[in-house]
């Protein structure tokens, strides 16, 4: 699965002992640029994906699986990155977005290069 959206939180890498050796787990909120912006955890396990080319703000693709698992009785959600890249290329360095407004930017001023008083671009 894909989704995309602005990386508004990292939080603290946690790491540990299993019986397959350390692990390590860096998770981070995406918030997608709906009409109704929506707010995913996104975890990642492991070295796969390079964090550090990350900050907050950044527009980015993430590639996923969901995976769920019984423990004691109870049912747990994992979503789990295995891929992530910076959207058009851009990292941080494009302006973000405001919290109520969605991610696709309006298209720029027409110029007609008729000299008539047509007002349409084509």
């Amino acid at each position: 699965m894909d989704i995309s959206g602005k990386i508004i939180q990292f939080l603290q890498v946690q790491s540990g002992q299993g019986k397959n050796g350390t692990w390590k787990k860096q998770e981070f909120i995406l918030e997608t640029g709906d009409n109704y912006p929506k707010k995913v955890c996104i975890a990642v396990w492991g070295d796969k994906i390079d964090m550090g080319s990350f900050k907050t703000g950044d527009l980015v693709d993430v590639s996923f699986d969901v995976e769920s698992r019984e423990y004691n009785g109870r049912w747990y959600t994992d979503v789990k990155a295995w891929k992530m890249v910076p959207k058009n290329g851009g990292g941080g360095s494009a302006p973000v977005p405001g919290n109520n407004s969605n991610f696709n930017t309006m298209p720029g001023t027409f110029e007609s290069s008729s000299s008539g008083d047509d007002d349409l671009p084509f």
